[in-house]
């Protein structure tokens, strides 16, 4: 195989569901060929069906990216497969929905430990590669909530606007290597996830699951949640050339629900 035949290579962690598995598809109908992340890689069996539908190739590999064996471990396998270009950190967890008091020291560390230092790690364990070859993409997502307030939800937006300072910063490192950094701020995401989002907020606000729907969907211009593929469609444009002059960057993908 020659250097041009080597595949270039997309890393999704967190890619068993939603935002994770849309993004995962995306790039590998742009060729990528994909390495699919989750802590139970059996979790990954319709990630691999669909991005093979499209004619990449898959692996399935286990990591837990708050642990920098695991992330290390995922780093090496993906070498295997090619030359890696693109590295999304989507994986991390909800944390708990509840008033800050009541929130406790594990719950808070959970949150940050899988939403912030698990983007960190994943980042860390690629950096030297993309920047020996200086060139490639690190998108990391975070969330509209790391820039609006969530009630209840202040773990989650302390780490997610976290990871708006850490792409901000890693920009500025990496520029002079080639290689680029962004953010994708998602708004609510129609699926499972925000289900239980909607369902926690209600509970904690003393509404109705209706009404706390409509307090996503009424801030929206469009008037609705957004869908998985155009947050994954936002992802394969950050990967590619066509954003070449594109790092540091926050991209809000959020029905117009935040605008800055």
């Amino acid at each position: 195989m020659t250097v041009a035949e080597v595949p270039r290579v997309a890393v999704v962690t967190g890619a068993n569901r939603g935002i994770g598995r849309a993004i995962a598809v995306a790039l590998a109908a742009d060729g990528f060929a994909i390495a699919a992340t989750a802590r139970d890689p059996e979790t990954l069996t319709d990630t691999v069906e669909e991005v093979e539908k499209v004619g990449a190739a898959c692996a399935a590999l286990a990591c837990d990216v708050r642990d920098e064996e695991s992330v290390a471990a995922v780093a090496a396998a993906a070498g295997e497969l090619g030359t890696v270009h693109t590295v999304v950190a989507n994986a991390g967890i909800a944390g708990p929905t509840a008033p800050l008091h009541e929130i406790t020291l594990a719950q808070w560390r959970d949150t940050l430990a899988a939403d912030l230092d698990g983007v960190f790690l994943t980042f860390r364990a690629f950096v030297p590669g993309l920047m020996t070859r200086a060139g490639g993409s690190l998108i990391a997502i975070s969330s509209m909530t790391g820039k609006r307030p969530l009630h209840g939800r202040t773990p989650y937006a302390a780490a997610k606007l976290g990871v708006i300072g850490l792409v901000r910063t890693l920009a500025v490192e990496l520029g002079p290597h080639g290689v680029r950094v962004n953010a994708v701020c998602p708004g609510a995401v129609a699926g499972p996830r925000i289900e239980d989002v909607i369902r926690n907020q209600a509970a904690a606000r003393g509404i109705t699951e209706a009404e706390a729907l409509a307090a996503f969907t009424s801030a929206s211009p469009l008037g609705r949640l957004v869908r998985a593929d155009e947050v994954a469609y936002t992802c394969a444009f950050l990967a590619s050339d066509r954003a070449a002059s594109i790092t540091g960057e926050d991209v809000n993908v959020t029905a117009g629900v935040v605008m800055y």
